[in-house]
């Protein structure tokens, strides 16, 4: 290796900023009980999807502004709105989900937060006869437009919208979440990379899905499962490579969030649960990789 080579590196490893956040409601549906657990593992932002029972967007505007204000008085920030716009078969009619993609913007303003996250809709089952891969090609101009029509009502929000890799969507595999990014090509539309997501999926997070979305990944959701079963575990503790994709993110310079997502209780199309106790075996089993590939975060 050249000089100038190992110097680049060095200063992007200097310039890299991890900042831990987590889905609070993983903890408890109480804003407080979320609050007083994120302040013990020293996490001072929140992956906002839900309270008391609500998801983010079915809040009115008189909780979110309390929210709002108690997250304040405790010094926390969101990091991104959880929304579950896109977990809707692309089947469905569209406008009426406009109109709910909409308000995830609204609420992302009235909490001070720049991202958003999205998914790119349920594909149908395929008939017994059919090709996947030729379901895929039917339904895949229709989730362009649907894609491309969120980055451009998003834009004169200046936020970004973050795709995440699910299972069962057009975008969970990484050729797909590529494609989708790639199609659309708008600096409002980047990619969360969900290691777990991938396994459950039967792709290597670092080996296969890395290489193809390292230049699009703004935000990473933290946890991990195995192959054969796609049980969820702590990170490091499975097979999603997340040590290897974390150390190769701070070799880049990546300056954003680890999103702890634990699901380690239970995992639902639209929320999971860990409890208290599960939640901070979660959160200090990533602290201990981060101390053992020798990164650090906030």
């Amino acid at each position: 290796m050249t000089t100038d080579f190992l110097e680049e590196v060095a200063s992007r490893r200097d310039r890299a900023i991890f900042t831990l956040s987590a889905f609070a409601d993983e903890i408890s549906s109480d804003l407080d009980e979320q609050l007083t657990h994120l302040e013990q593992e020293g996490i001072s932002s929140l992956e906002f999807r839900g309270v008391n029972g609500k998801n983010v967007l079915d809040l009115s505007n008189a909780e979110l502004k309390q929210i709002d204000q108690t997250l304040k008085q405790h010094g926390f920030t969101v990091s991104a709105i959880s929304s579950p716009i896109g977990k809707i078969p692309i089947t469905e009619p569209f406008e009426p989900h406009i109109v709910r993609f909409e308000r995830a913007l609204e609420v992302a303003d009235w909490l001070g937060s720049s991202y958003v996250r999205i998914f790119s809709f349920f594909m149908p089952p395929a008939a017994p006869s059919e090709d996947p891969a030729s379901l895929y090609q039917k339904y895949r101009p229709e989730v362009m437009r649907r894609m491309n029509q969120f980055a451009d009502i998003v834009m004169p929000y200046g936020m970004i919208l973050l795709h995440e890799n699910e299972k069962g969507i057009f975008g969970d595999t990484p050729e797909r979440c590529a494609d989708i990014l790639q199609t659309v090509g708008s600096t409002n539309l980047r990619a969360t990379f969900d290691p777990a997501n991938f396994v459950q999926c039967g792709v290597k997070p670092f080996s296969e899905a890395y290489p193809l979305l390292a230049d699009q990944i703004t935000y990473v959701h933290i946890k991990d499962a195995f192959f054969n079963d796609g049980r969820v575990v702590v990170a490091g503790e499975g097979e999603g490579e997340v040590a290897d994709v974390l150390q190769a993110l701070w070799q880049r310079g990546y300056q954003g969030y680890l999103s702890l997502e634990p699901h380690l209780a239970a995992a639902g199309e639209f929320s999971g649960f860990s409890g208290p106790e599960l939640f901070h075996q979660a959160a200090q089993a990533l602290k201990k990789l981060l101390a053992q590939i020798e990164v650090s975060a906030t």
